[in-house]
Parts: structure tokens; sequence; C-alpha cells
């Protein structure tokens, strides 16, 4: 895992050497063990590494295969790549290195754009042809390897971050209003191309983009599996679901061991994280390292499920640490926190993942995480109601959507009204695809494939990698989620959701995991925005760049700071957080 950068001139010119430079450095807690630049004609080339694959300097980025003509800068990891790696060797192919970079070097010159069909993984990519003039980038399946670009005539720069193309300068940093209406009503979640700046585009997942010399592109999308049922899935019984599930989670979490260093797992204490480390330990995975993460507690909201990640510790005998955060702690992570999110991210469980991000650091350089498995088996509350759904865009919008469009139409401030209702358009969009048998098929094809990339899968590689670390997540396998997207809905959502994992999962780890109210990440303090917090909090949106930007009616800002704790959105979030944090992301990028 790395950070990869960019320059591109498709006149011909070469690329600014400083620009590279720039965004490179801004990427260094991404790559904290080595860096390089290469530029070839009007193509150049910036990469920081991590090292988990191949450790020696043989594997240094960018790569450059010079009997091929190709080079490349890669972030993230083919887990089957010593696989892929044999399959080359039998065509004829000789190799120099012993990790996955110059496989998907060597996949690309004999496979083309298609190779990317072949990788188990996550990846983000940028690969130049010498003797085309070609570039081309790509990205996995679910987003997990962020790709951020932005253009300037017939330049373009690209970086794993969106501080590090803001780093290199000349981007246009006003406000996306499309990208603020979606911020607004679906909890910071801003699905490609868009982000919140105009200037910035991130390229969407499972998409490979092929440039020509010139900068004319094609994209390839190269997954798009059905949420469906074929007559053999209709006459499958639930053991016999049961079990291609338990082979499947199996293997996820075997490929996500692939590493030349130790792997440990973040443990939350719920059923995804505690049976990652129950199938491990079953494959015989000794001196596992586990990591749990809890805060104080406020308005009398717990803020921590230690009793649960405990348990599990001591069941499987992990090597297990316990990070206990203080208030004043939490506090002093804030700006980190703000810094290391490439994009304004509302969820209060982005400081709690720094903060477990930080320690872990300080122990093992890759961890397994659960991230995905509600997305996945149907955990959350707005599937069950689509069942008997006659309107699936209407119905799941209210569960949804933080606020309607009308309602936010008297948040926002009287430069930054909506001309249209964005978000219905994009739900709309999306939901009713071809390829869904159901409501809940289309609702969980939604949110596995475009809710989740810009949510918990970005929160979890922003939060992480600010300190150096690898987060893999089987529950992301994508042939373990083209099966999930077979089993009937029903299947998922019984026994208040996730009902088949939840049935694998009594095989694997305590009932007591299992039978208990649904938990999150509990960050309780920034929940209820009080105190210290509530000063934080209005002190940036009563500053004179905050003013100046007027993103919020200032009737609605007064009725937040006089009572936070009344103005709660339906999927139990902060709506003065969530206005704060975007100015506070802001100020904290120089935008």
């Amino acid at each position: 895992m790395c950070g990869i950068c960019g320059e591109i001139n498709f006149d011909g010119s070469a690329p600014m050497v400083s620009a590279i430079s720039a965004m490179t450095n801004a990427l260094a807690p991404r790559g904290p063990d080595s860096s390089g630049m290469i530029v070839h004609g009007n193509v150049g080339l910036g990469h920081r590494r991590l090292k988990i694959i191949d450790l020696t300097e043989k594997a240094q980025q960018p790569m450059v295969d010079p009997v091929l003509g190709l080079t490349i800068a890669f972030n993230g990891c083919i887990y089957n790549y010593p696989e892929l790696r044999e399959e080359l060797e039998a065509k004829g192919y000789v190799f120099f290195s012993e990790g996955d970079t110059e496989v998907i070097i060597k996949a690309w010159h004999a496979w083309g754009h298609e190779c990317v069909k072949r990788f188990h993984g996550m990846f983000a990519f940028a690969i130049h042809e010498r003797e085309t003039g070609r570039v081309a980038f790509a990205r996995d399946r679910f987003g997990i390897k962020p790709f951020y670009y932005s253009t300037s005539g017939k330049r373009l720069r690209f970086a794993s971050s969106l501080p590090a193309i803001l780093a290199a300068g000349d981007v246009d940093t006003s406000i996306d209003k499309a990208a603020l209406h979606n911020y607004m009503s679906l909890h910071a979640v801003v699905p490609p191309p868009r982000t919140i700046l105009n200037g910035v585009r991130k390229l969407p997942p499972a998409t490979v983009r092929v440039f020509e010399r010139n900068g004319k592109f094609v994209d390839h999308l190269f997954w798009n599996p059905p949420f469906a049922r074929d007559k053999t899935d209709r006459t499958m019984s639930r053991e016999e679901w049961q079990e291609s599930l338990l082979d499947a989670l199996r293997l996820a979490v075997k490929r996500r061991m692939v590493s030349d260093v130790p792997v440990g797992v973040l443990l939350s204490g719920g059923v995804d994280s505690s049976l990652i480390v129950g199938l491990l330990a079953e494959a015989g995975q000794t001196g596992l390292m586990s990591f749990s993460v809890g805060f104080e507690e406020a308005n009398g909201e717990k803020g921590d499920e230690f009793v649960y990640s405990d348990l599990i510790a001591k069941k499987f005998g992990t090597d297990h640490h316990k990070i206990f955060v203080p208030s004043d702690d939490l506090m002093e992570a804030l700006p980190g926190t703000f810094a290391a999110m490439s994009e304004p991210m509302v969820s209060y469980d982005n400081v709690g993942f720094y903060l477990l991000s930080k320690e872990v650091s300080k122990h093992i350089k890759v961890v397994q995480s659960g991230q995905g498995a509600d997305e996945v088996f149907g955990g959350y509350h707005w599937y069950p109601p689509l069942m008997d759904s006659n309107d699936v865009v209407t119905d799941y919008s209210k569960g949804f959507r933080d606020r309607d469009h009308a309602t936010l139409k008297g948040q926002l401030g009287k430069d930054w009204q909506p001309d249209r209702d964005y978000t219905h358009d994009l739900i709309e969009r999306e939901l009713m695809r071809d390829g869904a048998d159901t409501p809940v098929d289309r609702a969980l094809r939604m949110d596995s494939t475009v809710m989740l990339v810009d949510d918990p899968v970005k929160r979890v590689d922003n939060m992480t990698m600010a300190w150096g670390l690898e987060a893999r997540v089987p529950f992301l396998d994508h042939e373990l989620v083209e099966l999930a997207a077979r089993i009937p809905p029903e299947e998922k959502l019984r026994d208040g959701g996730k009902g088949i994992l939840k049935d694998v999962a009594r095989r694997i780890i305590p009932s007591e995991v299992i039978d208990r109210k649904k938990g999150y990440f509990p960050v309780p303090q920034l929940k209820y925005v009080d105190g210290i917090y509530l000063d934080m909090v209005r002190d940036s949106l009563t500053s004179q760049s905050a003013r100046e930007r007027g993103l919020f009616d200032k009737a609605y800002l007064d009725k937040l700071f006089a009572s936070p704790a009344d103005h709660i959105t339906p999927l139990q979030g902060s709506e003065l957080w969530q206005a704060g944090l975007l100015e506070m992301w802001l100020q904290t990028h120089g935008v």
C-alpha cells in the first residue's frame, strides 16, 4: 500500500517536477518507507512506498520495465499475484522482482486493460506505455484505493488524496453545488466523479480509463455484478447457501493474509470483525494481534464495546491491545483527523479510526477490518421496509436521506440554493438500473457499490493511511460479494439483519457477540456536540471565511447552536456536526 501521483501534459510539454514533488511529499504518511519519481517525455509519475510485499529495492516505484516499455505507479495489493505470476511465467515472461507491482506490468502487457478482471485485490494505478504514449488509470471494484485528479487545459494531475492535488497548486477550489447537496443529504457521501470542490474529480470504481497521447480517453467498466438469481440459485436450500458463504468467507480472509510482514485485526467487538478473528484462528493463525478503541461516555451513552472485544480476544488467544481515549486526547486529535480526510467525512468514528491507527501502526503494518458486511448482507434498518415496496426510490430516500430537498433549501445560504434535487436524481439513477430482482436487491446494490465507496471504505483508507497502516477488507472480496448478491433478500434480512451471516458466525464465534443489539463505533462526545466541541464548531461556522462563503442560513445555524442535541438526523447524526465538519475541513485544507 502506498501513495501515487503524477502529471500528464497532452500538449507534449514536460511535466512540472516541482508539482509532482509537492504531491509526493503530501502523500508521505501513506508511504513512509521510501519515495520515487520518474519523468519520461510528457508524463511524470511519483510514488511513496509502504513496504508490505517484496521488501527489497527491486520493488521500488515508480517501476520501469525497460524491455516491455512500461512504467507504473501502483497503490494497493493484488492478493493472487503469485498465481498470476506463474501464469505469466508460463507465457515466457521473466521477472526481476518478487512482488505484485511487476505482475501488474506483465499482466497489462499480456492482456491489456482486461487484465484487471483477473486481479483479486484493492488497487489504483497509472501505467504509461512508452511506444504508444498511452496512459491508463485503473481503480478496484469497490474504490478501496482512492484516485483523484484535476485538469487544466491540456494538463492532468492525479494523486491518492485530494489534499495532494491541492499541494500542487492551480486548482479550482470553488464548491460544487451538486456535491454540497449530496453531502448534506447522504451524511457526507459524494459519489464519483464529483468531490466537494469543482476542480477535483475522482475516478469511479471498477473503471479503467485509457488516454491516447492527445488526451482523448475511453472508460472500460470491468465489474457490474447482477443482484439477481438464476434457476439454479432458486433451488438452493438455506443450508447450501450457508456452506457456500462459509467457504467464500474462509477464502476471502485467507487471501488477505498475503504479506511479507505480520497481519493483525481491528477488533470492534461486533459480529463482523469478531468473525474475521475466528476464521483466522480456525485457519491456524497464532500470535494474532488485535486492537480495539473506546471513548468516554456522554449523555449516558457508552463510548466503548470492550466487553465484547475482550471476549473474542480471550476466546481466540489474540495479543490484544485496548486503547482508551479520554476527552482531552479526542479534542487534540481532531485537527489531525480533519487533515487526514481526503474529503469531508461526517461520521464520528473517523477520529476513532485515526487514533486506533496511530496506536496500531506502532506495532504492525497491515490489518484486516470488518467494513462492508452491513451493506453486503443487509444489516441496516432501512432494508426491511423495502421488502414490500412499490416505490423503492421514495421508500429508500425516507430511510436513508438526512433531509429532503425542501428542508435542505431552507438550511442553505441564499447563494447555494440548488436548482434541482440532485440527490433524488442520483438515487433514482442508481436504484433503477437494470440487473436487480427486487427493491431490496436494488438498495443493497446501491449501498455496496456507491454509498460504501465514499463512506466506510474511504474513511478506513484515509484514517489508516494517515499513519502508514494498510487496511484490508475481506467482506469486500468481489467473489464473496457476487455470491452475496445472489442470496435471496429474505435470507439476509431475517434475524434482525445479516441473518445468513449470523448463521455462519454461530459456527465460529460465541453467541454473546451475535445475539445483542447492533453496535456502532461510538464516539458520543461528537454526537451531542457540547462544551469544548460546541465552541470549536461554533468558532468555525462563525469565522470570517465561513461568513464570506455563506454556505448555511444564519437562522438555521442559530437554532443548531442553541440546542445541538435537538437536531439529530434520521440516521442519528448531528446536524451541527455535519455543517461544522464541512467548514472545518475546508479551513484545514486552506479552501
